[in-house]
């Protein structure tokens, strides 16, 4: 028997390959099925089985497609009514994978139908489960991603409460416990940098598996202190149960080739978003008038889903060489499959055309230092959290992630300096509001990380604990 995490850092999600005896099954897949197939000829093995834990919210599954190149089943577990074929399975199905078993665990309360996978061994013994979005290492998943007219958060909570006491916790202590996300990811609040854990450590160290709280302070706790989703999570849900375009058709589609003066054509005639996903110091330094930045090299994936609204824009990207289908296979797991070509030569090719040109100021920490005023405009685009834990103190609070919620609170007369915690976040920040015809904005190089070294005063938050004992 052998069982692989396939872990990916953007959008910190891990897959399950699972052999035994030439065959295999594979959970929670990501959108292109190629690696998968690749290991598959390798090992020289049959997929037999596609488990899905659930409807993901957070990126657009492989499972439609590898079951099509593959001939595999899709599993899920009791209540999934997808628009496509596949077992539904009953609580307590069994299903072989060679000498090894897997059992489906009915365990609603991230969703209605999630699911949590069993993995018997050779011999029969419980070795591992699969548990998706319903338990993580430190946490559990929200209860706030299926709410229905008729269906609160509390309902879901409450659904959790009895997953985890009634299915989760009588299981042996020895159990593996693999989940579908670690920290970084928006599926839960207190997630782990660990990505596996014995059952019985998590028993002893997730708040949510202590067997003294009460249903009602279990609920309490699931539901406080939930950032709102981000806008792509139910576009992304509505693809994994109706289904999508295939995703060599949408790699065709996007891998085409554009010289300058044709790709400013193209722009202009299809309203296509430019993306441009180098390093931030290149798009500072020169760029398309218009695009906005989402540098490849950071968390592209979530930034692109939570900031592009409609997820059927068409976009045209900038990239450096050789990047271009790692963007396309990369906005495609999270559902954005309208991209319709790339700049041939990226922006060297632009400017060796003299075509128009656009900059962002930046000022270094040192020069903001000796510059600084309390009334000069700042914003700081880190998340609430963040900014709460310690921040500037004539700093306003803007997230990037809220950034198209809030745009009423940005002055365009106003001459704003930005920053976040090291660069990523205030450059796309700013792109976004020169896209918008926003343009006195200079980020602040290095971000609060540097910042928090200078003598600009600082507030930073003391717990009602820590008053009182002073």
């Amino acid at each position: 028997m052998k069982v692989e995490q396939i872990y990916t850092g953007c959008l910190a999600e891990a897959a399950y390959y699972i052999e035994s005896n030439g065959e295999a099954a594979i959970i929670d897949p990501l959108r292109d099925p190629q690696p998968y197939i690749d290991k598959l000829n390798a090992n020289n093995v049959k997929l037999k089985y596609v488990f899905e834990t659930h409807f993901h919210a957070d990126f657009v599954s492989g499972h439609i497609d590898l079951a099509k190149n593959t001939g595999a089943e899709i599993v899920f577990g009791p209540t999934a009514k997808p628009a496509y074929d596949i077992i539904e399975a009953a609580d307590n199905q069994e299903f072989t994978i060679g000498d090894v078993t897997i059992r489906v665990i009915h365990t609603p309360g991230h969703t209605l139908e999630s699911t949590t996978y069993l993995l018997l061994d050779e011999n029969g013994e419980m070795n591992a489960i699969f548990s998706g979005d319903t338990l993580f290492i430190g946490d559990v998943g929200r209860p706030d991603l299926a709410v229905k007219s008729d269906l609160t958060q509390e309902d879901l909570a409450a659904m959790m409460y009895e997953s985890i006491h009634n299915k989760i916790l009588p299981l042996p202590d020895s159990l593996i416990v693999y989940p579908g996300h670690g920290a970084g990811s928006a599926c839960g609040k207190n997630l782990s940098s660990e990505t596996t854990d014995t059952l019985g450590n998590q028993k002893q160290t997730n708040y949510a598996l202590d067997t003294k709280m009460s249903k009602a302070d279990f609920i309490k706790e699931l539901t406080t202190g939930i950032l709102p989703p981000p806008q792509y999570f139910p576009k992304n849900a509505k693809m994994n149960k109706e289904g999508y375009d295939a995703f060599d058709d949408v790699k065709t589609k996007a891998l085409k080739s554009f010289d300058a003066k044709t790709f400013r054509s193209v722009a202009e005639s299809t309203d296509a978003l430019i993306l441009d996903t180098r390093h931030q110091s290149k798009f500072m330094e020169s760029h398309i008038p218009g695009s906005i930045f989402i540098g490849i090299d950071g968390n592209f994936a979530p930034w692109v889903g939570a900031l592009i609204t409609d997820i059927h824009q068409s976009i045209l990207i900038v990239a450096d060489a050789g990047r271009e289908e790692e963007i396309v296979t990369r906005l495609s797991r999270v559902g954005y499959d309208h991209t319709i070509g790339f700049l041939d030569g990226g922006m060297d090719a632009w400017k060796s055309t003299n075509l128009e040109v656009d900059t962002m100021p930046t000022v270094t920490p040192e020069a903001f230092e000796e510059m600084y005023n309390p009334e000069l405009p700042l914003l700081d685009v880190r998340k609430p959290g963040e900014y709460e834990a310690e921040h500037l103190e004539s700093a306003e609070n803007i997230p990037l992630d809220f950034i198209n919620s809030n745009m009423e609170k940005v002055n365009p007369e106003t001459n704003y300096y930005a920053h976040c915690a090291g660069g990523y976040r205030s450059v796309i920040f700013g792109s976004i509001l020169k896209s918008r015809g926003l343009h006195n904005i200079t980020n602040i190089e290095g971000g609060y990380k540097v910042l928090k070294d200078t003598s600009i005063p600082k507030t930073t938050f003391v717990c009602p604990s820590e008053k009182n004992n002073s």
